[in-house]
């Protein structure tokens, strides 16, 4: 396999898995920490959080096989692939990409009603206009 389908097939998978958090999103009701809720009444918002985390994992993918694909060389640290993402185009802003690594580590640990406002509301405020931004660019650099 050569290295251009590669990169097609880490897009292709980008695309996937943004379509299953943009559909979560769009259907996002907001959070009322003050509101006790059921398991049942809770599985839309564990679905958007999983579908973040799914979607930042492969957005990381997706820049990785970018770097083996296009670029002379790898970068060394987080910060530096932003950093080179933000350069190409791909993101808006590499310390955007800084606080959303942030929130995909605090889905794990998240419990508290007040806290999963916050979150919920990063996901769907911050997270998912970036995304899309970043899967618009993407694809129309690769068709």
């Amino acid at each position: 396999m050569t290295s251009e389908p590669l990169l097609q097939e880490s897009l292709e998978k980008l695309e996937a898995s943004l379509a299953m958090l943009f559909a979560s999103a769009d259907s996002h009701i907001p959070f009322d920490p003050a509101k006790a809720y059921s398991p049942k009444e809770r599985e839309p918002y564990d679905a958007l959080s999983d579908r973040f985390l799914r979607s930042f994992e492969s957005a990381l993918k997706f820049f990785r096989t970018w770097e083996r694909v296009r670029e002379s060389d790898a970068s060394e640290t987080f910060r530096d692939l932003l950093l080179r993402m933000e350069k190409l185009g791909f993101i808006s802003n590499h310390n955007r990409w800084l606080i959303l690594r942030d929130m995909r580590n605090r889905v794990a640990h998240e419990y508290l009603p007040g806290e999963l406002l916050h979150l919920y509301e990063g996901i769907t405020g911050t997270a998912v206009p970036e995304f899309r931004t970043l899967v618009a660019k993407a694809s129309a650099r690769l068709r």
